[in-house]
């Protein structure tokens, strides 16, 4: 049935998207994890603080409520503060990729013709899950390549090692 590929392909791609900014930012000291390229950029801590308060408001009551909860304060997601640990930012990960990560498990193949709404905005399951798939995989993205400009010649490829070819 495609509707069930559809959820579980949908549950393997995002998987894919954790562990490998995981190993991204497992390459990068606490001192790279909050580092700014330039004022106005993000850093590896603050696109994680902001996909995970993404995700908890999101994910929380899917089907039933807007998927911007009024108790989001999207704004303080790309703010630094004294609680902002990395230890306290990667249990906030955690907890943001559990709520995803269940909540579209828990999908039937009938919940995708339902819809939700997202900021007021009337979405299928299908446009909403597909929506933050896209969302989720551009952050991505970036914390791989701050990783990667952060780690240096330390960098371990997260994917295929690249054929040196041979000058002649």
């Amino acid at each position: 049935m495609i509707e069930r590929h559809y959820l579980d392909e949908c549950l393997v791609q995002l998987r894919k998207l954790k562990v490998q900014s995981e190993k991204a930012i497992a390459q990068v000291d606490d001192q790279q994890f909050f580092a700014l390229l330039d004022p106005d950029a993000n850093s590896i801590a603050l696109i994680m603080k902001h996909v995970a308060g993404n995700m908890r408001s999101r994910w929380t009551d899917f089907l039933t409520t807007d998927g911007e909860k009024p108790d989001r304060d999207r704004d303080s997601e790309f703010e630094t503060g004294a609680e902002d640990t990395r230890d306290a930012i990667l249990e906030r990960w955690e907890d943001g990729w559990s709520r995803v990560l269940g909540a579209i498990a828990s999908l039937a193949t009938e919940d995708l013709n339902k819809t939700v709404t997202i900021r007021g905005e009337a979405h299928t399951v299908v446009q909403a899950i597909s929506r933050q798939v896209s969302h989720y995989s551009a952050h991505a993205g970036q914390i791989v390549l701050l990783a990667k400009h952060f780690a240096g010649p330390r960098w371990q490829t997260l994917s295929m090692v690249r054929k040196v070819k041979s000058k002649k």
